[in-house]
């Protein structure tokens, strides 16, 4: 089986976004409408969600029909609107006798301060993400719920890098599949593991007038945590982040191993960004489950890690620079 390194390679999935280029924020739908087994984590201390519970065991639904991630802060949650109307029209949906009702978590990260703060994500770009969703691989970068992401926020957005949105996928063994895609919206550093360098974060701050040195151009967010963890006025201005994204997996799964791989692959997030699930950050990963494949839970999640993990350092690589931030490509860094 040939893969394309995305999330459709899992089957039974469409991803769709929907973006607004001048004001900087977007979306993006992952559709399911066969319906697929869900589960969540979610870490950071400044979450924004919707219908996460639904996720847990011990509740009621089994399956979800979609997952949004989108831009606009909790404003950014009405785009579920549109995926949930999108989804009723064509019958989809948990049946509950006189209708079905189209169960369509959702996740937002903080784009707000790299636009315009007053459009976000709304019931009609929910939709139009829907509209636009394919089993093709989707665009990475600046696009959907990556459109205004950043990363590297510990001395302020104007020190930020560009980041955005990004996919990734591998086979297991034996036609067992595990894909993710994620929007990497961080307060900390994007780290190739590989290396250990930085390849994104927070910008070291220049002489007036001068370039900043592209042989060290990044200030390292734990080196300046360090530098200020004795003040006792300090306070980070960047309340504005959040990493948020889904794995997949087409192996057999129940709502406590979905759950599992979840909880699994929040250690790709913390491998690839540092410092990872700050209460700045309220990072959220979903899961899905859309196949019958037989598969052990461990050896899912393990890897469901592994291709998070290259889903954020994909969505720093393809993002490119816009207002006024500096992407990746820009600084003397392999990446």
């Amino acid at each position: 089986m040939k893969l394309q390194n995305s999330l459709t390679d899992i089957p039974g999935l469409r991803v769709g976004h929907a973006q607004n280029e001048a004001a900087l924020t977007g979306c993006t739908v992952v559709l399911c409408e066969q319906g697929a087994v869900g589960g969540v984590d979610q870490r950071g201390g400044a979450p924004g969600t919707r219908e996460t519970d639904a996720l847990h065991p011990m509740h009621l639904v089994q399956e979800v029909h979609a997952i949004l991630l989108a831009g606009g802060s909790a404003f950014g949650l009405e785009a579920a609107t549109g995926v949930v109307r999108y989804l009723e029209e064509r019958g989809v949906g948990f049946n509950v006798g006189v209708a079905r009702v189209p169960i369509v978590p959702a996740a937002i990260l903080f784009d707000l301060a790299v636009g315009r703060a007053d459009v976000r994500p709304d019931a009609a770009m929910g939709y139009q993400a829907c509209l636009n969703a394919s089993t093709q691989p989707p665009a990475e970068g600046n696009v959907g719920a990556g459109m205004g992401a950043t990363v590297g926020k510990a001395l302020g957005i104007g020190q930020a890098v560009k980041s955005g949105i990004g996919c990734s996928s591998l086979e297991i063994s034996a036609g067992v599949l595990v894909g993710a895609i994620a929007a990497v919206n961080a307060f900390g550093d994007v780290i190739d593991p590989a290396s250990g360098k930085i390849i994104a974060g927070a910008r070291q701050f220049s002489p007036q007038g001068m370039p900043p040195d592209p042989e060290q151009p990044f200030a390292d967010t734990l080196q300046v945590m360090k530098a200020i963890a004795g003040s006792r006025t300090y306070g980070f201005a960047a309340r504005q982040n959040t990493v948020i994204g889904l794995v997949a997996t087409n192996a057999r799964l129940d709502k406590e191993q979905a759950n599992k791989m979840a909880q699994m692959a929040q250690d790709g997030l913390a491998r690839t960004i540092r410092p990872a699930h700050t209460m700045l950050d309220g990072d959220t990963i979903f899961a899905l489950s859309t196949g019958k494949r037989k598969m052990d839970i461990n050896i899912v999640g393990a890897f469901a890690a592994e291709v998070f993990a290259q889903a954020v350092l994909r969505a720093v690589r393809a993002a490119r620079s816009i207002a006024g931030l500096p992407c990746a490509a820009d600084f003397n860094v392999r990446i």
